[in-house]
This record gives C-alpha cells, sequence and structure tokens, in this order.
C-alpha cells in the first residue's frame, strides 16, 4: 500500500479523537484544528518511522499530545489566561444549551491534571481501556480507579462552575 493511500486511512480513523483531545487541551476550534493538522503533518513525516510495536493509534495520541503540550506551554509564555476567558466568553455567545454544557465540560477538562486530561478525552472518544492503560503507562485495574476519580473530580468541578 503506498504512503498517501494509507495516510488517508490514518487520517480518516484517527482525525475525529485527534481533534477532541486537542480540543480538551484549548478549549478552543481553531486552535484544536491547528493542532490536530500539526500532528498529523508529523504523522505523515515520520510514518516510514513508525515500527508498529504498539496500535497506530497510540502512536498518534501520544504524537498529538507532545503536539499540544508544547502549544501550552508556548501559550502560558505568551498571555495567561486571558486568551482563555476571551475565547470562552465568545463561545458561550455562540452556542445553543447543549454546546453551552459541551463546552462546560470541556472547560472543566481544561482545569485537570494533563494526564487526567489525556485520559477523560480518550474516555469521552471510546478509546478501549486497555488502549488507555497502554498510552497512558498504567495498568488497566489502577486505569479504572483513576478514571472514577476524574469524573468525581469533573463533577465536583461542573457543580462549582453552575452555582456561578
Amino acid at each position: 500500500m503506498n504512503k498517501e493511500v494509507l495516510f488517508k486511512e490514518i487520517f480518516q480513523a484517527n482525525s475525529k479523537k485527534i481533534y477532541h483531545l486537542c480540543y480538551g487541551y484549548t478549549g478552543d476550534d481553531e486552535s484544536a484544528n491547528d493542532l490536530m493538522q500539526e500532528t498529523f503533518m508529523k504523522v505523515w513525516q515520520n510514518l516510514d518511522k513508525f515500527r508498529n510495536q504498539a496500535l497506530i493509534s497510540t502512536w498518534i495520541y501520544r504524537i498529538a499530545v507532545n503536539t499540544c503540550l508544547s502549544y501550552l506551554r508556548v501559550e502560558k509564555r505568551q498571555a495567561k489566561d486571558e486568551l482563555t476567558d476571551t475565547i470562552i466568553e465568545t463561545k458561550s455567545e455562540e452556542v445553543s444549551e447543549k454546546n453551552e454544557q459541551i463546552d462546560q465540560l470541556y472547560k472543566c477538562i481544561s482545569h485537570l491534571e494533563e494526564n487526567e486530561r489525556i485520559i477523560i478525552t480518550m474516555v469521552l472518544d471510546e478509546v478501549p481501556y486497555p488502549e488507555i492503560a497502554e498510552i497512558s503507562g498504567i495498568s488497566d485495574g489502577n486505569l479504572r480507579v483513576k478514571i472514577h476519580r476524574i469524573k468525581q473530580k469533573l463533577t465536583e468541578l461542573y457543580n462549582q462552575h453552575e452555582r456561578f
């Protein structure tokens, strides 16, 4: 199979999940799209180096996470939280009630620790638990406990925000 056909298949199978992962980090549609594109540029450039030691989706997730973390480091240095606040205000004005709840969920997710954000985003994307465990480097049993705690934390964050 030639590289272009393989890449198209990989992109179609993974782009939606990678977009959601990126959106979970940024809370912004445009930035999420940019990060998704950057991730798949890296996938294209390094496709020949993929060694099939893990699932290709696991490899792509790692590339996406590293891309997002690099982006966040740069963003943090440039403009602490004012960009996020502006994006959140703009988004809130433009979305329906259901989208508002989804946006609220992603805002709450953005307050989690980095490893928690990665895990819960994969859960929302319905990535199988064994794959999440492999990506995050923890055991399957520990993953289930961690997911339970993350859900509790998200519920608390969501309820706190609803009071305001």
